[in-house]
C-alpha cells in the first residue's frame, strides 16, 4: 500500500471509507435509474454530461459568456435525448455536433465546442445502449467494465506496485493496476454478459475495454496536469469531479455504442 506522506494509517482508512461510501452511493443511483430506464436515466446521463461540460469549461480557462454560450446550446441537444420528444437518434447526434461546431465558431473556443462532444456523446451513447433489445444488461455491461476496471486498479496498483504505467501524466497508476483491472472487468463483464444473456462476444471483450477506460482514464490527467490541478472538481467525497468519476465511461460507451449502431456488436 502507498503511504502518502503527512497522512497517518487512521486517516488513510477514514479516506478509504469515505471513498468507497460515496463510490457505492453513485453506484446504487446508477443502477437504480438504469433499472427505470426511459426518463429518469435520461434525467441522470444529462445531469452528468452537464456537470463534465461545467468541469471540462473549468480546465479549459473560459470566460463565464463562452461557458453560458456552450450551456445553452447544450441543452437543445440534451433536451431532443429525452424519450418523450426524439431519443438518441441520428437526428440528435447532429444537433450535438452543430452545437459543438456552433461553440466553436460563433464562440471562438475549439477546446470547448470539443468539450460539448466529450460529454455529450457518451450520455447518448448510454441512451441509445438503454433502448437495445437487452438494453438493460447491455448499458450495466458497458458501465461495470468501467467500475470494475477502476476498482481492480486501485486495490491492485495499492497492493503489488511496481513500474509506473505513465508517470508523467498520473504517477500513481502502475502497470498491475492495469492488469488487475483488466482481469475485475473480465469477470465482472462475464458474469454480467451471461446472466444478461448477451451475445458471446460480451463474455471476453471487457480487458479490451478496461484498457480502453484507462486510456480515457489517462486523457483526463493530462487534461488536469495542463490546467495544474489535482481534481476536475470537488462534487464527490474521495472522488473529485464528475469528470473524475466518468473519465473511463466516455470512451467505453461511444465506442459501444458506435459498434452496436454499426451491428459489430
Amino acid at each position: 500500500m502507498k503511504v502518502v506522506p503527512g497522512q497517518t494509517p487512521a486517516r488513510r482508512r477514514s479516506d478509504l471509507a469515505t471513498r468507497a461510501f460515496a463510490g457505492g452511493a453513485m453506484i446504487v443511483v446508477a443502477v437504480l435509474a438504469l433499472w427505470l430506464g426511459g426518463s429518469a436515466f435520461w434525467l441522470l446521463a444529462t445531469l452528468a454530461a452537464v456537470l463534465m461540460l461545467a468541469e471540462w469549461a473549468g480546465l479549459m480557462r473560459c470566460s463565464t459568456p463562452r461557458i453560458t454560450l456552450a450551456l445553452v446550446l447544450f441543452a437543445v441537444p440534451l433536451l431532443f435525448l429525452l424519450p418523450a420528444i426524439a431519443g438518441p437518434d441520428r437526428d440528435t447526434v447532429a444537433l450535438l455536433v452543430a452545437a459543438a461546431l456552433f461553440t466553436m465558431v460563433v464562440g471562438n473556443s475549439a477546446r470547448l465546442g470539443a468539450g460539448l462532444l466529450y460529454a455529450g456523446l457518451p450520455a447518448a451513447g448510454l441512451m441509445f445502449l438503454r433502448e437495445q433489445p437487452l438494453g438493460l444488461a447491455l448499458t450495466l455491461w458497458t458501465l461495470a467494465i468501467v467500475w470494475a476496471t477502476d476498482i481492480g486498479a486501485y486495490f491492485s496498483g495499492r497492493a503489488i506496485g511496481g513500474p509506473k504505467l505513465a508517470p508523467r501524466l498520473s504517477p500513481n497508476k502502475t502497470w498491475a493496476g492495469l492488469l488487475g483491472g483488466m482481469a475485475g472487468a473480465l469477470v465482472v463483464g462475464a458474469v454480467i454478459g451471461w446472466i444478461g444473456g448477451l451475445p458471446s462476444t460480451y463474455l471476453w471483450l471487457g480487458p479490451i475495454m478496461a484498457v480502453l477506460a484507462q486510456a480515457g482514464d489517462l486523457f483526463e490527467s493530462w487534461l488536469k496536469r495542463r490546467a495544474k490541478v489535482k481534481d476536475s472538481g470537488r462534487l464527490l467525497p474521495g472522488h473529485g469531479g464528475a469528470l473524475d468519476r466518468l473519465d473511463g465511461v466516455v470512451p467505453v460507451a461511444v465506442l459501444i455504442a458506435g459498434l452496436v449502431a454499426g451491428g459489430i456488436l
